[in-house]
């Protein structure tokens, strides 16, 4: 009778462990868990094989509690299986974070390597520094160059824009009389009249017509035919121009009457004059005379344009109409 017990202990205990087996929920193919289960059962089995078990109520919860733990550790033993064969990482959820992604440091990667600390500059990008200024080149520091004198004679235009033709500076004589002089407004100051000998009148018989837009005591002219004029051999004008150590440009709009006039052109700063002559026995005649000029600043283009010959018993003379410099 006892032993006929222990069929009906196995058979229940045996049903309760198949039951927790049947529980566990299915898994990933894992060749270590099958191994793993497979070493259980024969161990399992190798407990049941020995000789009989104590018969009675008394021994069946023992041998229950036992299986029961037995069971469990298979059930552990499959699961350490399984999860130390997953090799295919679950996939990340659409636009979501994996595990491994680190947070952002909000700095582009090369930050990480700046050595530099100057400050940033406005105007460019974040972080990013201006180079160093170039140093200065050897143009920027040459010195001025030598002085230089040109003079060459040409036929004054039909009418002559003084805005246009001296930029920097200007001045008209005779407008309204012998003693009639304008200048550019807010011109350089850079012409001056040094006098000359002889008595200036005024007259209006040019060939030539002058006009400005930017005058000083007479703010805009369109035409006129107006100059000064002095009469006798020796007699004429004296003017200056100051040097800036910069090539420069000189126009002289003179004339003569029945006379034989002389230009002379020189530096203050030393060097040999240069000479242009220019005459009419019979009637008037006038010239553009262009000088070009370099002079040290402080220095002066001297010019005079003077009498040396007359034609004429009554007044034989040298005039002066405009000069302009740019």
């Amino acid at each position: 009778m006892a032993e006929e017990d222990v069929p009906q202990a196995d058979a229940s205990s045996s049903g309760r462990g198949a039951a927790h087996r049947a529980a566990r929920p299915r898994r990933h193919r894992s060749t270590v868990g099958s191994e793993g289960r497979e070493v259980l059962r024969r161990w399992l089995t190798s407990i049941r094989r020995p000789g009989r078990t104590p018969a009675g109520p008394a021994a069946r919860p023992g041998r229950r509690w036992t299986i029961a733990g037995l069971a469990l550790l298979a059930c552990l033993a499959a699961l350490v299986g399984y999860v130390g064969n997953r090799s295919d990482p679950e996939p990340a959820p659409p636009g979501g974070v994996t595990a491994e992604a680190v947070r952002p440091s909000g700095f582009p990667a090369a930050e990480a390597n700046r050595t530099d600390t100057g400050p940033a500059v406005p105007g460019l990008r974040p972080r990013q520094r201006p180079t160093g200024s170039p140093s200065p080149s050897a143009t920027s520091l040459a010195a001025p160059g030598p002085p230089v004198l040109t003079v060459s004679q040409g036929e004054i235009p039909a009418e002559v824009d003084l805005t246009a033709a001296g930029p920097r500076d200007w001045v008209h004589w005779g407008l309204r009389g012998g003693g009639s002089t304008v200048r550019k407004q807010n011109g350089s100051g850079e012409i001056v009249d040094a006098g000359g000998a002889g008595t200036r009148g005024g007259w209006d018989g040019n060939q030539e017509l002058f006009g400005w837009r930017d005058g000083g005591s007479v703010r805009t002219v369109g035409a006129t035919a107006n100059g000064v004029y002095t009469c006798g051999i020796g007699n004429g004008f004296k003017l200056a121009v100051a040097g800036s150590g910069e090539l420069r440009t000189v126009r002289l709009y003179a004339g003569l009457w029945m006379a034989r006039g002389r230009l002379e052109a020189r530096l203050s700063v030393g060097g040999p004059t240069t000479t242009l002559r220019m005459e009419d026995p019979h009637t008037s005649r006038s010239a553009e005379f262009t000088l070009r000029f370099r002079a040290p600043k402080g220095a002066q283009l001297l010019i005079s344009w003077t009498t040396e010959a007359t034609f004429s018993y009554d007044c034989g003379n040298v005039g002066l109409q405009a000069v302009a410099l740019r």
